[in-house]
């Protein structure tokens, strides 16, 4: 009789004390679980070995990315995800701890039995070879930090593309009451940056880790100043460089394949970082700061685009996420905005406005999402059922996590002052973002007057 998954379902739950929030189907057709829940499916054996072997987060995402876990058509990944974060969440599942007294007693023998029974207690079984396991170098080092920028965006440009769109922007787009697409809410962020920046024809911006270059082409098309942008992603550099040629702006763009530690060439008038920063780890927050400090020029304005965590409650450790740092971005550390507030600060700077944008990121996330989803055959033929896999799974749970408040994002606007003191910013954000309007002037590739005003050097 086909009983696998009501075996299962009672055995977990009778060691957890709680119900799980999922329906499992089992390799034999058997169903469990709460009937209006959403449904994973047990595709084999070995899905629930890889769960034995990585309880939890880890052992969920290889059975995944591997194909051994599915879920039903009728299923949304997002109500799967929303349902296994709620449950995490519960007090009483986030403190239990599941020692030798739990696993050696009756529940946990009996959970033990259940597999034994089900064929499921083997070896463990080999990650999916999405999963980076062996990292070479000391952390953060610029060799380990070209290998994990590398594993992350050197998955394919056209990959990219599919799920990105046109604008090639990867980081949190801004949806104002005009943006009718993805398309208008990403112009829009780049004009923001722009804006807060403070640009005009004349100026040198630097745009650390440019990613496929679309700052550097807003800014040197509508703007007229002269760009800089640096990435260690290969692929990344490679298509920036060519759509600098194709727009005809080689002439006001250079994009470099350079970490942001070897720029020798400032100072900059002004400087950007959007999404770059959550890759510099902790321990090099200091030195990433600094570095950036002393490359721009005094009363140049930086502008940092940077992911946010919430705070840790006292005696809490902070612990990356096994799954994004052993799929998607290795090594990569997030901090509290505060923290990340009070290093530039301590660089030097000075951090004159902070604008949170967490409800525009998860919008992001899903139009990226459903890009994926709508393109999936092509996808999985570009870079592979698994990494496509890998996507689909961190971008719909970002998604979730920015909309509950789980995660943040945060831009930082901070200068840094003349020796005199002075900022060269307006009184009030209104009119620095109004005086920022009224200089914009579009101008296309063939437009040579870049304006009469000396940059701040």
């Amino acid at each position: 009789m086909a009983e696998n998954a009501q075996q299962l379902v009672r055995a977990l739950e009778g060691l957890i004390g709680r119900r799980i929030p999922l329906r499992v189907r089992a390799w034999d057709g058997s169903q469990a679980g709460p009937p209006d829940a959403p449904t994973i499916v047990l595709r084999n054996r070995r899905a629930l070995r890889r769960l034995i072997w990585a309880p939890g987060e880890l052992g969920l995402a290889r059975a995944y990315v591997s194909g051994d876990l599915e879920l039903d058509p009728s299923t949304d990944l997002y109500e799967v995800l929303d349902a296994v974060a709620a449950f995490a969440d519960d007090p009483e599942i986030r403190t239990l701890r599941l020692g030798p007294r739990q696993v050696l007693g009756a529940p946990g023998r009996r959970l033990l039995g259940t597999a034994l029974r089900q064929g499921a207690i083997g070896p463990q079984p080999a990650p999916p070879p999405e999963e980076v396991r062996h990292r070479r170098g000391s952390l953060h080092s610029r060799r380990r930090d070209r290998a994990a920028i590398s594993h992350h965006y050197d998955v394919g440009n056209d990959f990219y593309r599919l799920v990105l769109g046109p604008t090639m922007v990867y980081s949190c787009a801004y949806w104002t009451p005009e943006a009718k697409s993805l398309e208008d809410a990403q112009e829009a962020k780049l004009d923001l940056i722009c804006r807060k920046l403070g640009l005009r024809p004349g100026m040198r911006l630097l745009d650390v880790g440019c990613g496929w270059g679309s700052l550097v082409l807003h800014a040197a098309r509508h703007y007229g100043v002269e760009a800089v942008g640096v990435s260690i992603s290969t692929e990344q550099v490679a298509l920036a460089r060519q759509r600098v040629a194709e727009a005809g702006l080689a002439d006001r763009i250079e994009v470099r394949l350079q970490d942001y530690r070897e720029i020798p060439d400032g100072p900059f008038d002004a400087i950007s970082s959007v999404g770059m920063a959550e890759h510099v780890g902790s321990d090099q927050y200091l030195v990433y700061a600094r570095h950036l400090y002393d490359l721009l020029a005094p009363g140049g304005r930086l502008l940092n685009h940077q992911i946010a965590r919430r705070p840790l409650h006292p005696g809490e450790t902070y612990r990356l996420s096994p799954f994004i740092d052993r799929y998607v971005f290795p090594d990569g550390e997030l901090s509290p905005v505060g923290t990340t507030v009070s290093r530039l600060e301590e660089a030097g700077f000075e951090v004159r406005d902070v604008e949170a944008l967490r409800e525009h990121y998860g919008r992001t996330l899903r139009e990226w999402v459903a890009n994926l989803e709508a393109h999936w055959p092509d996808a999985v033929s570009l870079v592979g059922r698994g990494r496509a896999r890998v996507w689909r799974l961190y971008m719909a749970a970002s998604a979730l996590a920015f909309e509950q408040n789980r995660i943040g994002i945060n831009q930082v606007l901070a200068v840094r002052p003349t020796v005199t003191g002075a900022s060269h910013l307006p009184a009030t954000r209104a009119q620095w973002l109004a005086e920022a309007a009224e200089l914009h002037r579009p101008t296309g590739a063939g437009d040579t007057d870049l304006g009469d005003r000396p940059s701040v050097r």
